[in-house]
């Protein structure tokens, strides 16, 4: 004779176990990545990228079937971990060597445009009414490299994922209509081919927008334009230090004091992998291109795995209600900063 409980035991749905909710939740996320590359192969959508596209399909996903509870775990590693995998590995890309030696008058104007970038997204907000969090997301992400800055960022802040995931969704798309915007222009504005790399690698969100924006200046602007650009990307480093004080002394003798903040132990890896990169592989461990590029290449799906997990967090009332803002003083921001180099460079 079976007992109430056991009848209602029976009755409810078995949960699934805690290494499948965790291998199926992270497969999710890096599904929604591979929809996310296909959609990015479709006209229009491939100026967007895989990035921005798994992010939009997370989202939908989101409003029209829920968040995905029971595979919870899995999409919270992919969110976290898997995230800061990504950045560790983004620090392949930056050539340290290359930006002190070539870069130095470049990484001046690069500090200007990141200092310029974060303070305008900060007074624009409180004249929009902006989120702040998200506001401040933005500059940073404007200011230094997109996404990967935000990412890094972030956790220092302890700013929500969902907020995460809205700024790299509104970089994504702000980013990509300047950066066609800037391939339109080339042709009528009065600058060589090194001074247009100038100004796209200095003003530009993402390294992918620059590289798009700067492949119709030839070989040489593109170069300068990714040097330009490198040396953004070098100063997310002390920039995230810089927080890290901030948060430190902003909590000074109230109740959050005692939480102290988790030191990114990712940067870290960051700068190992870019001493690495810059002074070790290719020199005194000869590694093939080929191998660098399919380290660029796992990279990217790792960091749009874990935007799909962010992604899923969005709610849809709470982007129209949150987000609408912020991107206004973002587009103020680009502008603005598009052209303030465009007369220094």
């Amino acid at each position: 004779m079976t007992t109430a409980n056991e009848t209602q035991k029976q009755q409810a749905p078995q949960q699934p176990s805690k290494w499948v909710a965790w291998l199926g939740g992270v497969a999710f996320t890096f599904f929604i990545a591979l929809l996310g590359f296909l959609l990015a192969k479709l006209p229009g959508f491939d100026h967007i990228g895989q990035l921005a596209c798994a992010i939009i399909i997370a989202v939908a996903y989101r409003q029209f079937f829920g968040y995905p509870q029971a595979i919870r775990s899995g999409i919270a590693f992919s969110s976290k971990r898997l995230l800061r995998t990504a950045i560790i590995l983004y620090g392949l890309k930056l050539n340290i060597d290359t930006v002190l030696s070539d870069g130095l008058g470049l990484l001046v104007r690069d500090a200007g445009v990141i200092i310029f970038a974060i303070f305008m997204m900060i007074w624009l907000a409180k004249i929009f009414k902006a989120d702040k969090d998200i506001s401040l997301l933005l500059g940073v992400g404007t200011g230094v490299c997109g996404a990967a800055a935000i990412a890094a960022v972030a956790p220092i802040i302890k700013a929500k994922d969902e907020d995460t995931a809205i700024g790299v969704g509104i970089i994504a798309l702000m980013g990509t209509i300047f950066a066609i915007g800037y391939t339109i222009l080339r042709p009528i504005l009065p600058l060589d081919s090194i001074e247009y790399g100038m100004w796209a690698g200095i003003s530009l969100h993402e390294v992918a927008h620059v590289a798009l924006a700067g492949a119709p200046a030839g070989e040489d602007g593109l170069a300068i334009a990714l040097l330009a650009k490198l040396g953004r990307v070098f100063l997310l480093v002390p920039l995230c230090f810089i927080f890290i004080y901030l948060m430190k002394r902003k909590n000074k003798g109230t109740d959050e004091a005692d939480a102290k903040i988790e030191f990114p132990w990712f940067l870290v890896g960051f700068i190992l992998l870019s001493i690495l990169g810059s002074y070790v592989f290719g020199h005194s461990i000869p590694v093939s291109d080929s191998v660098m590029d399919g380290v660029s290449v796992l990279t990217t799906w790792l960091l749009t795995a874990a935007m799909v997990g962010l992604g899923l967090n969005v709610s849809l009332k709470d982007l129209r209600d949150r987000a609408m803002r912020p991107l206004a003083a973002m587009a103020v921001t680009s502008v603005l900063l598009s052209v303030i180099v465009y007369f220094i460079v």
